[in-house]
């Protein structure tokens, strides 16, 4: 607690006061342009990750940056999805997973997650990547098949957005638009969903083929 408490001191002594208009203006409202979802893991800053400042993200948080599809279950993702969607209008939506994902191995080993029974359930979210896995290496999928594990999740939980009212709306006018990515922790490298070639490929090549779509 002490380095959090040393945090805040710091904070207000010298970020908050450098950034003092940015805070007068979020004080009454916010209008963020990305909807951020990514995985609860300590080790992911998605402000530090992409350089944005307080109030350009709102951000989406849990084990396996997961998505459930759509159901008239009410939870705390599909609120913050609508409300992101609907009230604040986003107008992109990033699925961000990343390299040495605990829920994905553990996704990957349900033996290693039994004693568990609410991460286990959770990550019942992620069966389909997990079986598009298992179908190209079977009894050889090992651990080395992570990375391949948390792209494939990726993909699905944005096949799920798909199914929540709010992001299919916006989706058939052509007000959002949804993107897949996954962060290497180790270099610091964002490789992202290129449809056309369906793979992950780099950021900057990534954003030049979307960039000329957009054109």
């Amino acid at each position: 607690m002490q380095k959090l408490i040393d945090g805040i001191a710091k904070f207000q002594a010298k970020d908050y006061q450098e950034r003092l208009e940015l805070f007068k203006t979020l004080a009454t409202g916010q209008s963020p342009e990305v909807l951020f979802i990514t995985c609860s893991d300590s080790r992911i800053d998605p402000n530090l990750i992409t350089q944005t400042e307080p109030g350009d993200l709102f951000i989406l948080r849990n084990a396996g940056n997961i998505v459930p599809p759509h159901s008239m279950v009410t939870g705390g993702n599909t609120a913050s999805i609508e409300f992101g969607v609907q009230v604040l209008g986003v107008s992109d939506i990033v699925v961000c997973g990343h390299t040495d994902c605990g829920a994905m191995k553990g996704a990957m080993n349900p033996d290693a997650v039994k004693t568990l029974p609410h991460v286990s359930n959770w990550l019942g979210h992620s069966a389909a990547a997990l079986a598009r896995v298992k179908a190209r290496h079977g009894d050889k999928m090992c651990a080395d098949h992570t990375l391949e594990m948390t792209e494939e999740n990726v993909l699905l939980q944005l096949h799920h957005l798909e199914t929540h009212p709010s992001v299919a709306s916006k989706l058939a006018t052509g007000d959002i638009t949804l993107h897949g990515w996954v962060y290497d922790i180790e270099t610091g490298e964002v490789n992202c969903y290129d449809a056309k070639s369906n793979k992950f490929v780099p950021i900057q090549d990534w954003y030049k083929n979307y960039l000329e779509a957009k054109a």
